[in-house]
């Protein structure tokens, strides 16, 4: 099987390798971002073949996740709420698995807000970050705030009581729950978020496995899928980014500048039976 390996950095072209479950963030410092973030996966194993084991999926309110990207950090520009995406991107097409309808059926029964292209020639799929995330909890930065640990030292609880909303809307008053009220753009677009707004977030699922033998997806109704036959080697990438229009690309892509990425990338394509061939020496 092949080996595998984390990095992290403000773009495509400029990552660092770093450890998952090590329970320490990566600093990312740009004019844009200011930030960390982490890497959780249940059963990974190193490059050496060695599983790390993390408390973090022993809390009971993580006990059917198998893996987390968390991040914490502040835009230093002010963005509407709905300008900010988070999700997947790819610089060329991707495989297409048996049982790709049913997994894009189950991504948009997770996330009602996911737009995404998987067939086109930079495949992506996008979602407001503040309506995606599972867990996201905002702060109001004031003058000697301190900043909690990060990672966080118990699991990321939503909290977004003090937003700020651009325009006045009944509908938030006693709080509201952020998942379905964010569905909507409009409320999307009533919210900015700049240097003053820590955001904390957990994007956590446990429909994805790890272990020494490579990465197998399982969704509801029975289909268990062996990633490992599918994959070519195309890195996995977890990004922040700007929207765009639709039908408009920054750099031939289909998604604006990138804020932070993470990615999982096969350190060989030994064991990957899509991989395609080595460039001749």
């Amino acid at each position: 099987m092949p080996r595998l390996r984390v990095l992290a950095g403000p773009s495509f072209h400029d990552l660092t390798e770093i450890q998952a479950n090590s329970d320490e963030g990566f600093n990312i410092s740009t004019d844009e971002f200011e930030g960390q973030v982490a890497i959780y996966l249940k059963g990974f194993a190193d490059a050496d073949g060695k599983v790390g084991a993390s408390p973090y999926f022993e809390q009971e309110e993580r006990k059917d996740v198998t893996w987390s990207v968390q991040v914490q950090g502040k835009f230093l520009k002010i963005h509407s709420a709905d300008d900010i995406m988070f999700g997947n991107v790819f610089d060329r097409p991707l495989p297409q698995p048996w049982g790709i309808g049913a997994i894009t059926t189950f991504m948009h029964y997770l996330d009602p807000t996911l737009d995404l292209d998987l067939t086109s020639p930079t495949p992506w799929a996008l979602s407001p970050l503040i309506s995606t995330m599972p867990y996201l909890q905002h702060t109001r930065l004031k003058e000697l705030h301190q900043v909690a640990p990060f990672p966080p030292l118990e699991p990321v609880r939503d909290n977004v009581a003090d937003l700020h909303f651009t325009q006045d809307d009944p509908e938030i008053e006693g709080g509201v729950n952020r998942k379905s009220y964010f569905q909507d753009a409009k409320h999307r677009k009533a919210v900015e978020l700049g240097s003053q707004d820590l955001i904390t977030a957990d994007f956590c699922w446990g429909y994805l496995n790890f272990s020494p033998d490579g990465i197998s997806a399982r969704i509801p109704g029975g289909l268990s899928l062996d990633l490992m036959k599918y994959w070519d080697g195309l890195p996995v990438r977890f990004v922040c980014c700007e929207r765009i229009p639709k039908g408009e690309t920054v750099d031939g892509m289909p998604w604006g500048k990138i804020y932070w990425c993470l990615a999982i990338e096969a350190i060989d394509g030994e064991g990957l039976p899509n991989a395609p061939p080595s460039p001749a020496t």
